[in-house]
């Protein structure tokens, strides 16, 4: 059975050109300018097979407007989400006016030679989806040159990841979480892991973990739930993954975007069906919207 995903993306929505080449301007900017030698041929392979990776087009006519993710301290943290280029947004971009955030996937070869993610659990101190998995990252804030730049800060902030260890290779396609803000995946590089110290900020993190990348396009310790928005039914994924005695679940947002991260890293889809909705826009947003 062929995704729902799978067809949306095959149908480009309308960008205007300018638009287009300013965010491509600024991926390769930031890629180039990031870039450091070193790590194993299969790293940097794969640092180079990323770099002529193009998301799928989607609008940035679009201004900001007051929709807050209610989730604590301008983090990315939500139960929903799914790709904005299911969405309509072009259409109607001046009722569709998001804040803009940014999630590290930093990817890095484990000692068995799989490519492995680092992940975090959200504090129990946190009002707001305290103890959920989630990648590192945030809202953007004023002095961030794109959105390798937010999702580096965060990072730093969070678990003390030295933005200098991580090659920004590529972005992906937004995604628009549970209270619609767009939130663009940052893919990076850490060539050496062993570099990495990690220094976590108790007040947002609880602990730092990695699990395999390939894991989220497999039909293992994986299951699903079904639900609907604005007359559209969708799928929410949940994956449970035990390291070191400790098990973990990941699920919603987060799950969306590494299965759309593995996808592209391994050129293939998964051995599920994704089944994204077909987004409707609210012609109403309020601070109360959000995706249930």
């Amino acid at each position: 059975m062929v995704s729902i995903l799978r067809a949306l993306l095959s149908t480009p929505l309308l960008l205007p050109r300018a638009s287009l080449s300013k965010f491509m301007d600024s991926s390769s900017s930031s890629c180039s300018s990031n870039f450091h030698e070193g790590g194993s041929q299969k790293l940097r392979a794969l640092a180079q097979q990323l770099r002529f990776y193009k998301p799928p087009p989607f609008s940035e006519e679009v201004d900001e407007q007051s929709n807050e993710e209610e989730c604590g301290s301008g983090k990315v943290v939500s139960q929903v989400g799914f790709p904005e280029s299911a969405t309509p947004v072009a259409q109607n971009p001046e009722k569709f006016r998001p804040k803009r955030a940014a999630v590290l996937i930093c990817l890095f070869e484990g000692d068995a030679g799989d490519l492995r993610v680092i992940l975090t659990k959200r504090s129990f101190k946190l009002s707001s989806h305290s103890g959920e998995v989630a990648l590192p990252g945030g809202k953007a804030e004023e002095g961030d040159k794109d959105d390798g730049d937010t999702a580096k800060r965060e990072a730093k902030e969070e678990i003390g990841l030295d933005p200098e260890l991580v090659n920004v290779v590529t972005v992906l396609e937004p995604f628009l979480s549970k209270h619609l803000l767009r939130v663009v995946p940052v893919i990076g590089i850490l060539h050496d892991k062993k570099a990495f110290k990690p220094v976590l900020n108790p007040a947002e993190v609880d602990a730092v973990f990695d699990a395999p990348l390939e894991m989220f396009l497999k039909d293992e310790n994986r299951n699903q739930e079904e639900r609907e928005w604005m007359g559209e039914k969708y799928l929410i994924h949940y994956f449970d993954y035990e390291t070191e005695h400790t098990n973990y679940l990941i699920w919603g947002l987060t799950a969306g975007i590494l299965i759309r991260a593995a996808s592209v890293v391994y050129k293939r889809e998964p051995a599920f069906m994704e089944q994204n909705p077909k987004f409707k826009v609210p012609k109403v947003l309020t601070k109360d919207t959000v995706m249930r």
